[in-house]
């Protein structure tokens, strides 16, 4: 006996219903500054301010139970592409999704000005709209996990009133050891084997805004990096070791051996397992590792980016909440 097709459209949209949660979206971005940075030797090379405000993601008819914050560019990363892929689940559990932006374009929070325009906005989301200061999750990938890294750094060691009662970190794919990174762009620049737009652009802030090379002035290539495997002490892993941090990692050894003729040592992954190795040293017992094999990434790019998206949002939203009962 057939199914009626009237009898079946109900039946779906009865099952979509129960997947789809009201939402609403506040966003607020003060208008551009006309004016640019330099960010390199060349007389072009220069990258236009970006928007500064957020993006706040509310399930509606919810007693919040916690925050995931994303500090994203407003303009590079098409605004908030990866906390929106959080709003469904989110909103599923309970939990707000807010998305920061400096004006900073490509911003690695060199300055305080940057980590304290960040502080002032997320203080006042959390003011205005009266979000929980409870089970507070940074997530993201690239430069939004670093700029995560280098924002709670920054507000555990200054003397702020508000201070989020942060729960965990979600790290993803992101470089957390800054004199390894000046490394690998110096050999991508001797090799020449790849678009050297990214090694050049990077070296170039590293070494203007840490007054030089990791040769020069090693410690302030450590105070700036999350992890590095060339500082004795790695003070700054004992700034997360009381969150519960989980770092997916995508190697993709062979992908950069062949595209990029990296090697090992010029690879995310290095320095995030780096990391939670510290920090089990430093006694936390709460990390978890997730590897990502090839056949989890369906793109044909192996980036950071890429490795955001590959992730089962369904499955880390559950972790996320699980972390909240303990």
């Amino acid at each position: 006996m057939k199914t009626p097709s009237k009898v079946l459209f109900l039946l779906l949209l009865t099952v979509f219903s129960m997947k789809s949660f009201s939402q609403k979206i506040v966003e607020y971005y003060e208008p551009v500054k006309h004016d640019s940075l330099k960010v390199g030797i060349g007389e072009n090379d220069f990258l236009p301010f970006i928007q500064k405000g957020y993006t706040l993601m509310l399930p509606e008819n919810k007693d919040l139970k916690g925050v995931l914050i994303f500090l994203e560019d407003s303009k590079y990363d098409k605004k908030n592409k990866s906390s929106k892929q959080m709003y469904t689940q989110a909103s599923e559990k309970g939990f707000a999704v807010l998305s920061v932006s400096t004006e900073i374009p490509l911003d690695f929070y060199f300055s305080q000005s940057s980590m304290l325009s960040t502080h002032k906005l997320i203080r006042e989301v959390f003011d205005n709209y009266k979000l929980p200061n409870n089970n507070i999750f940074f997530l993201g990938a690239s430069l939004v996990g670093h700029r995560a890294m280098r924002y709670i750094k920054f507000m555990k060691e200054g003397d702020f009133k508000f201070q989020l009662k942060i729960k965990g970190i979600v790290a993803c794919n992101f470089t957390m050891d800054f004199t390894r990174k000046w490394y690998q762009h110096q050999r991508d620049i001797r090799i020449n084997r790849i678009n050297l737009w990214e090694p050049k652009f990077i070296n170039y802030l590293l070494e203007t805004n840490l007054e030089g090379t990791p040769k020069t002035n090693p410690e302030n290539y450590h105070n700036f990096s999350s992890y590095s495997y060339a500082d004795e002490t790695n003070d700054n892993v004992k700034l997360f070791k009381d969150y519960r941090v989980r770092a997916y990692i995508e190697p993709a050894i062979e992908y950069k051996l062949t595209k990029q003729l990296r090697t090992l040592y010029e690879n995310n992954s290095t320095d995030m397992v780096g990391f939670l190795a510290e920090l089990r040293i430093a006694g936390n017992e709460n990390t978890e590792l997730i590897v990502l094999q090839p056949e989890d990434n369906p793109s044909q790019e192996r980036n950071t980016q890429s490795t955001w998206d590959s992730i089962n949002k369904d499955e880390l939203m559950d972790w996320i909440l699980k972390q909240t009962e303990k």
